[in-house]
C-alpha cells in the first residue's frame, strides 16, 4: 500500500509544484496584464492616473510624448519584473525536476498552481496599485471601479480555479516507493 498522493512530508514539499507554479503564475499574470492591457488594448500604463493618485506623483498622461515616454518606461520596468519571475519560476521548476528524477506530474498540477500565481498577482496589483496607490486603473473614466473591482474578482476566481485544479490532480507515479512510504509485512 502506498501513501496518499497529497503533499504529506518534507521530501514531497521540496519536490512540489507550489512555488514553482505560483511565481511562474505571478509572471505569466503580468505578462497577461501589460501585453493586453498596456500595449494591445492601451486602457492604462503604469502612471496614467497619477493625476488623482495617493502619492503625489507628477501626472504623466499617455496622450504627450513626454507622458508617453516615462509611462513607457514604467512599463518596461513593470515587464522585467513579469519576465524575472517567470524566469525564477522557471528555474525552481527545472531544480524541482532534477531533484525529483523519478517522480512525474501532471499537467493539472501545475497549471493550477499557475492559476493561483495569476490571481494572486491580480490581487496583490490591484490592490496595490490600483485602490491604494491609485497610479492607475484598469480602465479610467466613468466606472473605473467596477473594473478594479472586476480585476479583483477575476484574481479570487484564479485563485480558487487553480487551487481546485491542482486538489484534483492525480499523481503519475511510477516510481518505486520510497523507504518512509513501504509498508513492512509481517
Amino acid at each position: 500500500m502506498r501513501s496518499s498522493p497529497r503533499v504529506t512530508n518534507r521530501q514531497d514539499t521540496e519536490t512540489s509544484l507550489a512555488l514553482p507554479g505560483v511565481v511562474l503564475g505571478v509572471g505569466l499574470g503580468g505578462f497577461v496584464d501589460g501585453i493586453l492591457l498596456h500595449q494591445i488594448l492601451q486602457w492604462h500604463h503604469m502612471l496614467t492616473s497619477t493625476d488623482t493618485d495617493r502619492i503625489g506623483i507628477d501626472h504623466y498622461p499617455a496622450d504627450t510624448v513626454h507622458g508617453l515616454e516615462i509611462n513607457t518606461l514604467w512599463d518596461g520596468l513593470f515587464h522585467t519584473f513579469t519576465w524575472l519571475a517567470v524566469l525564477i519560476g522557471l528555474a525552481l521548476l527545472y531544480s524541482r525536476v532534477t531533484h525529483a528524477r523519478q517522480r512525474l506530474w501532471t499537467s493539472r498540477s501545475l497549471w493550477g498552481w499557475v492559476l493561483v500565481g495569476w490571481g494572486l498577482f491580480n490581487l496583490v496589483e490591484g490592490i496595490i496599485d490600483h485602490h491604494i496607490l491609485g497610479i492607475h486603473h484598469v480602465r479610467s473614466g466613468d466606472h473605473q471601479t467596477l473594473w478594479d473591482i472586476g480585476f479583483l474578482i477575476l484574481g479570487v476566481a484564479l485563485v480558487l480555479i487553480g487551487w481546485a485544479l491542482q486538489r484534483t490532480a492525480e499523481p503519475y507515479d511510477d516510481a518505486p516507493p520510497r523507504a518512509d512510504q513501504r509498508i513492512s509485512t509481517p
